[in-house]
């Protein structure tokens, strides 16, 4: 009767413990993350712009107080709950409705909810917290049943024991350390590309806008060359003009011709590019809403260098990096700590008709293995993380030189055009055709001052989305890239199994 009872608390505490396992959910903690980086730099605090949820109740032992990493619960993620089930990496395209006019905040809305890359990074996010939360768990007890001597009648013994084993040396809380690192670096991961789409969906955006005005400019234009032809032709039947002004008129034409054909190519490329940074599809072209730069003002590069150093979330995840090499290290020094597995036992021996109890505790001796190859490698990995710093913050200011060197050739052929250049080739066009209109000019002159006057308005146009796109890589911390490869420094779950191989 005692075995029976015995063997029926086990299967109460096994069955009790395996449902404890089943009782958990898949919360679906994604939420549309709608980003917007700011217009410019000094709409930006210096220093990580990241916004973190950070948990006050992490313990302290086992690191020092001014080493604590803060727990970080992430609340981030951008994929769609109907996709949860999906088993096929391919979807199927999206469609949208495209409105009569599109400005710069209707793609970067799009983009931020649809652009493979951030919802990647995302996922890669939610992956490195689910691996935090995984390798600081503690280990399972374990629940058994023993019986010694059962061929031999009425010296049989049955045990029931409970065994667990306690990890010392602070390696769980350790492991979410190094973990929460990770954490930290991928979210500094995942604004680094926001930015990253941002900046190139601002630049394929003015690409595109100062060819839908080169577009009107050009248009504009025709009907002059036209009117230019009709004008040499009237003018060789009254026995005023030559066959070499009709054929310059028609030259004029036909390379305005091409130039209009031309430019609605490479407004058709943009906005394809535009569509592929957005994620979207099926999109039909439209009429771009937007202004190009008429004038900004000239920038402190040396300053703006670091400024942008300071505050790109790139500059941040490998200053994050760092200090997860930096947790790593003190984990693999605690390493060689023993654990501690304790065994408790009760039951009963049939041969004494009394009841018995069994207690047992043990613990790894660290002779051979003292973790010296892992504390040599992550001591590595932490000079490692160092010096990738530094390549980053040089990676930056050298992209900074390249984008300062378009600005300010830009910014000054905007200031030229605008204040001299065009106002010039305006005023010789209305000199030409008045004096042309007087006699005392040749048509030929007439067709090279509208040239001219032409000409000044398609670079000026050309000067402006210069402009505008180094101005945008500014902006968005000379991060680009928005379809690249992304990283996945997400980590996994090995430093649990460390913890607790003890080898």
């Amino acid at each position: 009767m005692k075995r029976i009872n015995l063997i029926a608390a086990i299967m109460v505490v096994c069955i009790t413990a395996g449902c404890s396992q089943n009782r958990w959910q898949v919360r679906d903690s994604s939420s549309t993350d709608h980003y917007h980086p700011p217009e410019s730099l000094a709409d930006s605090a210096i220093g990580s712009p990241v916004d973190l949820e950070v948990s006050d109740t992490t313990p302290t032992s086992a690191v020092p107080v001014d080493e604590q990493t803060p727990y970080i619960s992430l609340v981030s993620a951008t994929y769609d709950p109907a996709d949860e089930n999906a088993v096929s990496t391919a979807e199927s395209p999206v469609v949208h409705y495209v409105p009569a006019g599109m400005s710069l905040a209707d793609f970067e809305s799009l983009s931020y909810s649809n652009n493979p890359s951030i919802r990647d990074l995302a996922e890669t996010t939610q992956k490195a917290a689910g691996f935090r939360d995984q390798v600081g768990l503690k280990a399972n007890p374990i629940v058994g049943y023993q019986a010694t001597q059962l061929a031999d009648r009425n010296t049989d013994q049955h045990v029931a024991f409970v065994e667990q084993e306690f990890v010392t040396g602070g390696k769980l809380e350790l492991n979410r350390r190094v973990l929460n690192e990770a954490v930290r670096a991928q979210l500094q991961e995942l604004e680094a590309q926001k930015l990253r789409v941002a900046t190139d969906i601002r630049v394929k955006f003015y690409e595109a806008l100062a060819a839908q005005r080169r577009i009107q400019l050009i248009s504009d234009f025709q009907s002059v060359t036209t009117k230019g032809i009709e004008v040499a032709k009237s003018r060789i039947e009254a026995g005023e003009g030559t066959r070499i002004d009709t054929l310059q008129a028609t030259v004029q034409k036909n390379e305005v011709d091409l130039a209009l054909q031309q430019s609605q190519i490479q407004f058709d490329a943009a906005w394809r590019g535009l569509v592929a940074l957005t994620g979207t599809s099926h999109m039909e072209p439209t009429t771009l809403v937007g202004e190009l730069p008429q004038q900004m003002e000239a920038k402190d590069w040396t300053y703006l260098s670091s400024t942008v150093v300071n505050s790109s979330p790139e500059y941040s995840a490998a200053q994050t990096r760092v200090a997860q090499a930096r947790a790593a290290l003190q984990r693999h020094g605690v390493q060689a700590t023993p654990n501690i597995t304790v065994q408790f036992g009760a039951g009963v021996d049939n041969s004494t008709n009394n009841g018995m109890m069994n207690f047992q505790i043990g613990a790894p001796i660290p002779v051979f293995n003292k973790n010296q190859g892992n504390i040599c490698a992550a001591q590595a990995e932490f000079c490692r993380a160092s010096i990738e710093v530094q390549r980053i913050q040089k990676s930056i200011e050298a992209r900074l030189a390249e984008v300062s060197r378009d600005y300010d050739s830009a910014l000054a052929a905007v200031t030229k055009y605008g204040q001299e250049i065009l106002p010039n080739a305006a005023e010789s066009l209305k000199l030409a055709e008045q004096a042309y209109q007087a006699g005392e000019t040749s048509f030929v002159q007439v067709l090279v001052a509208r040239r001219t006057y032409f000409d000044s308005n398609l670079q000026f146009v050309q000067a402006q989305s210069q402009l505008a796109q180094a101005s945008s890589k500014v902006d968005g911390y000379v991060l680009t890239g928005g379809l690249d490869a992304v990283p996945d420094n997400s980590g996994d779950d090995s430093l649990r199994g460390l913890t607790f191989s003890q080898q």
